[in-house]
Formats: structure tokens, sequence, C-alpha cells
């Protein structure tokens, strides 16, 4: 039976009361990190399935669904279920992240930097509800519909990076290509951010508005936008190919020539997708499809741009299968040192 001094202690910090009396191991820390990330990414396509079946208002207000109905009721239809099903999965996210902070708080040693990132997965959740809220009361603005999206972005790099973090030490980073390689992933990077936000811009002009209402759009020339996102998805390509090339010259590791090989191969799919979807005229499915590439891209982006460098092995006492996921997550082989000091 639980004594009275414990229940306030959980009730003043329940976090730490778990974290004195439970150590997860490695393999639990990784998988609710990855849970964290696989939800995060998840919610953006259900929120883009949200618009493309015009049931953004289906829920015509927040933070209830109706006026007078804090649920979905029968009379709201399809397009009421749907929307307040989005909703409904923002806690099924808050659990995960909650997961993932209780992780990696209870893990031993404990990892301050680590857990900061996974609390800032949290306080991201928050914001973005926040701004879902506000996007239906102002009648699905395009700009705060981008704005919700690029936030949930910035969501899906903060639970990657935590997730990636999960798997490595915390020794000061150290480089495994040469500066010009470095420079090119972060252009690399750069280029694919641009690509996300113009994204939305093509999102916000098209004829998607995510309601079957007359939804204002975007005051700018869809075509172009379209066009512009194409060339911005044939720089990513380029540079993605070029950071393989410089790779396998310097002979680096095999983690970051890996990580390069699989975002070319996303970006194949993810632009097969796109010029399908541009000459059938957007069809539902196919930007669904498309939603869910532009995550996996970025995803995928920032797997290559923190293969570049290593961090140690796990602490010692973070699990016991910690020393063997090491070199997996460093990308470097463990019978051979990176090649730190490559002249590219």
């Amino acid at each position: 039976m639980v004594s009275v001094p414990n229940l306030l202690e959980f009730a003043r910090n329940p976090v730490a009361y778990v974290a004195r009396r439970w150590t997860p191991a490695q393999r639990t820390v990784e998988r609710a990190t990855l849970t964290a990330l696989v939800l995060s990414v998840l919610i953006v396509v259900t929120g883009g399935v949200v618009r493309l079946t015009g049931s953004g208002l289906g829920c015509d207000t927040w933070p209830k669904c109706s006026g007078d109905s804090l649920v979905a009721t029968p009379e709201m239809g399809l397009h009421g279920a749907i929307e307040f099903g989005n909703r409904l999965l923002t806690y099924v996210l808050c659990a995960a992240v909650g997961w993932a902070i209780v992780a990696v708080r209870s893990a031993r040693p404990r990892r301050r930097g680590l857990s900061r990132l996974a609390w800032s997965q949290f306080w991201l959740v928050v914001a973005n509800g926040l701004l879902g809220g506000v996007t239906v009361l102002l009648r699905l603005n395009p700009y705060t519909v981008a704005a919700h999206f690029l936030l949930a972005s910035v969501l899906i790099t903060v639970t990657t990076v935590t997730w990636l973090r999960a798997r490595e030490g915390d020794d000061v980073p150290r480089p495994l290509a040469g500066a010009r390689i470095r420079r090119l992933a972060a252009a690399l990077t750069a280029v694919s951010a641009v690509l996300i936000v113009v994204g939305t811009m093509v999102t916000g002009a098209g004829p998607h508005a995510g309601d079957s209402s007359d939804v204002p759009r975007m005051g700018v020339d869809w075509e172009t936008t379209a066009r512009v996102h194409a060339l911005l998805a044939w720089a990513v390509v380029a540079l993605t190919v070029l950071l393989w090339l410089a790779l396998r010259t310097v002979d680096a590791p095999r983690g970051p020539v890996v990580r390069t090989r699989d975002l070319f191969l996303v970006l194949l799919a993810q632009g097969v997708i796109g010029y399908v979807q541009y000459f059938t005229e957007l069809p539902e499915m196919l930007v669904a499809a498309h939603l869910l590439g532009s995550c996996l891209v970025w995803v995928a982006t920032l797997r290559v741009l923190l293969s570049l460098r290593e961090r140690g092995l796990l602490p010692v006492a973070a699990g016991a299968d910690a020393a063997a996921s090491a070199p997996a997550a460093t990308g470097a082989p463990a019978d051979r040192p990176a090649p730190a000091a490559s002249g590219l």
C-alpha cells in the first residue's frame, strides 16, 4: 500500500518519483523516443486527411467540437468524426511524448541534455495544439494552416534528434568527415527546409482548402509556386547525389554513406508521387502519400546531417546493450577509426 508521503511526493513531481524507482533498459529508451517520432509523423498525416476530406471545420469551434458539445455528435456526420478523431490523436501523441520523457529521465546515468530534448517535445505539442485551435477559430486561414504544419515539422525535428541522440553518447561531437562535406550536408539540410516551407505555400494556394465551404487561399500563383517547389526538390536530389559521391571519394564511414543512400531512395519515391499527383490533378490519396513523404524526407535529411559526427559510446549504466548499439548509431565501424581529418 502506498503511503501518504509518497503520494504527496508523486503529486509534486511524478516524473522524478518514477525515475527514482525505475531504470529502463537502453532498448526501452530507444523505443520510447522512436514512438514519439512515429506519432509526430502520424498526426501530421492525419491532419492532412482532415484537410483532404474537407473536414477542417467538422468541429466548427475550439476547444469544444461545437457550441454545445465537447465531442462530435452524429449530426456532425463524417466530417465531425474525422476532425474530432484527429483531435483525440493529440492525446495519444501526448502519451507517447510522456513515455519518452519518463524513459529518458529514468535512464542511468542521468542525461540532462536528452531530458531537455524530450521535454521540449511536450511544449511543442502544447503550442501546436493551441495553434490548431486558433486555425479553427480563424476558419482555416491558410497562413495559420501553414504555420500549424511548420510547427509540426519542428516537432518532427526534435523527436528525430531525440531518438538519434538516445542511441549515442554525450561526448563532444567529433566530425566523421571534412569541412567541405559538412558544409555540403548543411546546404542540403537548408534547401530541404526551404522546400518544406514552399510546399506549405503550394498547399495554401492549391485546391484542397480543408473544408467544403469557401475558404480563402494564399495570394500566390499556384502553378508558379508548384514549379519553384519542383526546382527545389531537384536541388535537394542533386545535393544528395553530390554528398554521396563526396563521401565515397574520401572513403567515409559506412553510416553516412548508407544514410545518404536512404535519403536518395526516399527522394526518388517522393518525386514520383509528386509528379504523378501534379499531372493527375491532385487526387486526395496521392496528396496524402506526398505529405507522408515530405515528413520522411525531412527525417532522412536529419539522419544524414547527424551521421556526420559521433559522440562516443553510450554511458555504461544506460543499458547492457549500450556498447553493442553505439557503432550502429554513429556510423563509425568498430574496427577502424573514422577519417576525421579528410581533405573534403
